[in-house]
């Protein structure tokens, strides 16, 4: 029934390797937005979109590990806690047992699996946990919001002092000058209409 120091080590070390593992996503979309700027840079916008999909993956790559990291790092700290009150049972025991070579894989699915164990363990022992947002709903879409892109797109352009003119599906108007100039106008017609009234 011994759940000793090492395991609970390993659910340490692995918070902090999701922790890196999350920093390093950053420095790959820090990366891309670069790849991005040379891309619109020299007009080729195919190029930069694909730069610009890879930056929002990583993006979101790098929240799962930390949101990960976070999660590992609280059942840890409740492992702990059960065995300092000698409440490690002996299916919590088998849970730790197995644990091992999942959180060295740093699979985030196979790690949500396991956490869940470990809560679920946790509730029959009447600890108090909290219940954290289920983290595998990003983890496993490789799709990227065509629209986050497109942002993306026009601030590595704004940045680099570029007018990005895209093809924008029909229906979405231009860039966002233009919505704030009509939003302006709009403001201008009412406080007309307004005066208008008055008079």
């Amino acid at each position: 029934l011994t759940c000793n120091a090492e395991h609970l080590f390993n659910l340490k070390f692995a918070a902090k390797e999701l922790n890196r593992n999350s920093k390093k996503c950053d420095k790959e979309e820090k990366a891309e937005k670069a790849k991005i700027k040379k891309a619109i840079q020299k007009g080729n916008m195919e190029v930069a979109r694909i730069h610009a999909e890879n930056a929002i993956r990583q993006k979101n790559q790098a929240i799962n590990f930390l949101r990960m990291s976070a999660r590992v790092d609280a059942v840890a700290a409740r492992v702990q806690t059960a065995v300092t009150m000698g409440k490690v049972t002996k299916s919590m025991a088998g849970v730790v047992k197995s644990m091992d070579a999942t959180l060295k894989s740093m699979n985030l699915e196979k790690i949500s699996a396991l956490m869940d164990k470990f809560e679920h363990q946790f509730e029959t022992l009447d600890v108090q946990t909290q219940q954290m947002e289920d983290t595998m709903s990003n983890t496993t879409t490789l799709t990227t919001p065509q629209n986050q892109v497109d942002m993306l797109l026009q601030e590595m352009a704004d940045e680099a002092g570029l007018d990005l003119n895209m093809e924008l599906p029909q229906g979405q108007t231009g860039s966002v000058g233009t919505s704030v100039a009509s939003a302006e106008q709009d403001e201008l017609s009412q406080r007309l209409a307004r005066l208008r009234d008055q008079v």
